[in-house]
């Protein structure tokens, strides 16, 4: 206990043996993980909204970073709360070892993107984002020495173009914000290649409960680097009228259950193909956005959501497994 026996960095990125049926389950599972991240940007924009006078008082990233602990915090204690190997975990030096890996790279990738957003429009920060989908694949086939198969290449391009184009045209003029946003995207990419090394090694629920507690601790330490976090009210705004609510959905939807359900299922997939479903993700989004009347329809809406559907439908009836190619 404790040695940590992660694969080489070459190695294959799949499980062994994978049964149809776990493929199948991966997939509803992933899936079932947009739909909910997607209605995230509802909680959260329902918490800021509430948190107007704070934002003015603390800064918006040094509230932001205050949510991001409070929903990480509560996922956290849920998961020593109910699971014996989370407590277990505690104890492990390996997955304190990987779940810091995990937990930085998690916390780095929403705080460049949330102080990435301040700066530049909602369109060209999704398509930037976006990019994470490229990311995953080239990074892959560095790491694994093997070229994605033409199938999956074409969902990669379709779920870049859908995620990316979904709100519109982005209108991208290079700035601190979007190169915040892009490593944003290669940050997202390290952890879900990272995550499918580390699970197809650790216990998913251990690794899963160590990672939650490094984004929780780095999210404190972060509200004090803003020059925040002196004053009481600041950590008691989680608890205001109209806070408390989507913070726990945050908590408990957006983190405990995505991210518990991603660690879960994700090693059942290749994770170029995992990435591919991850960005259906603004589809769930727009679809909740519309039905409660906060988004305008638009024809980008089809043309970036068809495309990121069809370029799932492609990469599953068509792909097979996701295996890659040997380079030669």
């Amino acid at each position: 206990m404790g040695e940590s026996n992660t694969a080489p960095i070459g190695a294959d990125f799949l499980a062994r043996n994978v049964s149809p049926e776990q493929r199948r389950k991966a997939i509803y599972a992933l899936l079932a993980v947009t739909l909910v991240w997607g209605a995230t940007f509802i909680w959260m924009k329902q918490a800021l909204e509430n948190l107007e006078f704070e934002k003015a008082q603390y800064g918006k990233n040094g509230v932001v970073a205050t949510l991001v602990a409070a929903r990480f915090a509560i996922a956290s204690i849920v998961m020593l709360s109910f699971f014996s190997k989370a407590r277990l975990a505690l104890k492990d030096k390996a997955m304190w070892k990987d779940g810091i890996l995990l937990g930085v790279l998690m916390f780095l990738a929403y705080f460049s993107q949330m102080v990435g957003l301040d700066d530049i429009d909602p369109s060209v920060s999704a398509f930037l984002t976006s990019l994470y989908v490229v990311f995953t694949a080239i990074i892959t086939t560095f790491l694994a020495k093997k070229r994605p198969t033409r199938i999956l290449i074409s969902g990669v391009l379709l779920a870049t173009f859908g995620a990316g184009f979904i709100e519109g045209p982005p209108h991208v003029s290079w700035g601190i914000g979007e190169l915040l946003t892009v490593i944003c995207a290669a940050l997202f990419a390290l952890h879900i290649i990272f995550t499918q090394r580390i699970t197809l090694q650790r216990d998913p629920i251990g690794v899963s409960t160590t990672s939650f507690i490094v984004v929780t601790i780095s999210s404190i330490l972060m509200v004090f680097v803003l020059g925040e976090g002196t004053e009481s009210q600041q950590w008691t705004l989680v608890v205001s009228q109209g806070v408390l609510m989507p913070v726990l959905l945050l908590g408990l939807g957006g983190t405990f259950f995505c991210l518990l359900m991603l660690n879960l299922f994700q090693r059942y997939l290749h994770p170029v193909q995992a990435a591919i479903i991850y960005a259906l993700e603004p589809v769930w989004a727009t679809a909740i956005g519309l039905g409660l009347g906060m988004v305008d329809w638009t024809f980008w809406i089809a043309i970036g959501g068809g495309s990121l559907f069809i370029g799932n439908i492609i990469v599953e009836s068509l792909g097979g497994d996701g295996d890659s190619q040997e380079e030669e």
